[in-house]
């Protein structure tokens, strides 16, 4: 049974396949016979035949039998040579020959890809042509009427224009050739070519027409404008002359003169119409006499300054010295009193010198500006370099007697201060010797006689002659240190004892109930007499603690209270 099924498998396999592949070759026939049809049917001769309402010469007759010959080729020999090879194919899967079939199938594409691209390239060209006379007649009477507007605007203007007319007429008599060489390539039916024509001529259109905007403007700037304006500088720079000031660093006639020879380059070039040279020269020129405006003003402005300053520097000069003077005989003075660094005691000293070369130099720019050969921008530098470092001297002179006059103020402050700390170390003492204890410690009174000692050491740097104000701080400022540790850890002590004496005050209750209580507080008492105060509080608080959780907590509130009531 099983030799008997097997075969009969395979025969349904076989079926099977052959049956997909059948339908799958037929459908690929189906979609070439399509692709056939739309080439085949595609109205390419009504679109070859719109060339027809051209002029009929020339290269668009020559296209013309080019696309019809191309187009009849497709029709009669490569349709019919698909025709011939569909009718193969079929006859192929009918045999069930797939492999032959495919290759057929394939061979039947490249003929539909060669049509199909020999159809476009009809199209396009075709386009491209037909286009192109349009394009050709709408934008040939653009050019024209630019160029009737263009030949009045030479004509009715010509003195706008100048040398450069000639030039300018000259690239207007090129479309005049340029039109007629269009009429006859487009008579001729060549209209591609007459295509090319109206583009060049469009670029031409575009650069003449911005050649007679821009002539005008540059041959007035080169005519009337830069030279008027070079005249005024030149009578400028004589009137500035005869007003006494020196001008020859700027080198301004130099530089004038040779703009006016470039005018003459320029013109040149403006009739050979290169104005890419021209016109950002000219944009350059209009800067360079900006500049040169500019200098001459700051040489106005120089002029005032000085004047006005000038005298006003060396009365300057004269009131810092004498300060300067003061100030040293000042330090001398303080010095006697006073302990100064030798920073501070060289200040006056090398003041006096800068100031003696402050002078001479003052003395030089005053000569420089009665001798009027100095360009006055040169002497407002000189002036504002003397009077800025005439400036730091005096600020640094102010800096040192005010640091001299407060050398007094700091020595009566750290007095008063000396007086407040010793009055805290004496309330110190009262206090401690006040408060309900058994006695002082002698670390505590190890404390107060250090912070005595400190006192006394201001005290005496205080008296030293002459004062070292800075030795003074320091020693205030360990002194006050000291004293202030002091006078909290009295505080701390006091409280401490009333916390103990607050405490054993609250076990006293339980004392004879609670033996181990007792010892404990008994430990207290006996620390307590002993001065021993953080150890006394130590037992207490954690023999109370033991016996009432929370206890110790409750009592610190307690002292705490009494003590902020005072």
């Amino acid at each position: 049974m099983e030799y008997i099924i097997i075969p009969i498998i395979l025969l349904l396999i076989l079926v099977v396949t052959g049956f997909i592949m059948r339908r799958k070759h037929t459908a690929i026939i189906e979609q070439l016979e399509n692709e056939k049809l739309q080439i085949q049917n595609n109205p390419i001769n009504e679109e070859i035949s719109k060339v027809k309402s051209l002029n009929m010469n020339g290269e668009t007759e020559e296209m013309f039998e080019r696309w019809r010959n191309s187009w009849d080729e497709v029709i009669d020999v490569h349709m019919t040579k698909i025709d011939s090879l569909l009718f193969d194919a079929e006859d192929q899967i009918n045999h069930l020959r797939f492999k032959k079939a495919t290759l057929i199938e394939r061979e039947i594409e490249d003929y539909i890809v060669k049509c199909e691209q020999d159809k476009n390239n009809i199209l396009e060209e075709l386009n491209e042509l037909i286009g192109s006379e349009e394009k050709n007649r709408i934008e040939i009477e653009q050019l024209k009427e630019y160029y009737r507007s263009a030949r009045k605007t030479l004509l009715a203007h010509q003195h706008s224009f100048g040398v450069a007319l000639p030039s300018l007429e000259q690239r207007l008599e090129v479309f005049v050739q340029k039109f007629e060489e269009f009429d006859t390539l487009t008579k001729d039916g060549n209209y591609l070519q007459a295509r090319e024509i109206v583009i060049s001529l469009n670029n031409e259109s575009q650069e003449t027409f911005n050649y007679i905007n821009d002539v005008p403007t540059i041959l007035t700037e080169l005519q009337v404008k830069l030279p008027g304006a070079i005249q005024e500088l030149r009578s400028g720079q004589r009137e500035m002359e005869e007003q006494s000031y020196y001008l020859r660093h700027l080198e301004l006639t130099e530089a004038l003169d040779k703009l006016e020879e470039e005018f003459i380059t320029l013109k040149d070039e403006l009739a050979r119409l290169n104005l890419a040279v021209v016109k950002p020269r000219v944009s350059e020129i209009n800067e360079e006499i900006d500049h040169f405006y500019d200098l001459l003003e700051k040489e106005v402005i120089a002029k005032n300054y000085v004047d006005q300053n000038c005298e006003r520097l060396h009365s300057s000069i004269t009131n810092v010295i004498s300060s300067t003077r003061v100030v040293s005989d000042e330090a001398a003075f303080v010095q006697q009193s006073y302990h100064l660094n030798e920073k501070d005691v060289e200040i006056p000293k090398a003041a006096l010198k800068q100031l003696e070369a402050l002078e001479r130099r003052y003395e030089l720019l005053s000569m420089r500006v009665a001798d009027e050969k100095s360009a006055y921008s040169s002497l407002q530098e000189e002036l504002v370099t003397i009077s800025n470092e005439l400036e730091r001297i005096h600020e640094e002179q102010e800096r040192l007697s005010n640091t001299m006059k407060n050398l007094r103020i700091d020595e009566n402050m750290a007095r008063n201060k000396v007086e407040e700390l010793k009055k805290m170390l004496q309330e110190t003492d009262r206090i401690l010797n006040k408060a309900n204890m058994p006695g002082i410690p002698k670390e505590m009174d190890a404390r107060l006689d250090e912070a005595a000692e400190h006192i006394y050491v201001v005290i005496q740097s205080l008296q030293e002659v002459p004062l070292n104000m800075g030795v003074v701080h320091s020693n205030l400022a360990a002194t006050e240190l000291c004293i202030e540790d002091v006078h909290a850890k009295a505080r701390e002590m006091i409280e401490n004892v009333m916390l103990i004496e607050r405490i054993i005050q609250y076990g006293n209750r339980h004392r004879a109930t609670n033996p181990r209580l007792n010892a404990r507080l008994k430990e207290a008492e006996e620390a307590f007499h002993q001065f021993r105060y953080k150890k006394a509080l130590e037992d207490a608080g954690t023999a109370v603690e033991e016996m009432e959780p929370g206890a110790l907590k409750r009592i610190q509130a307690m002292v705490s209270e009494e003590l902020f009531s005072r």
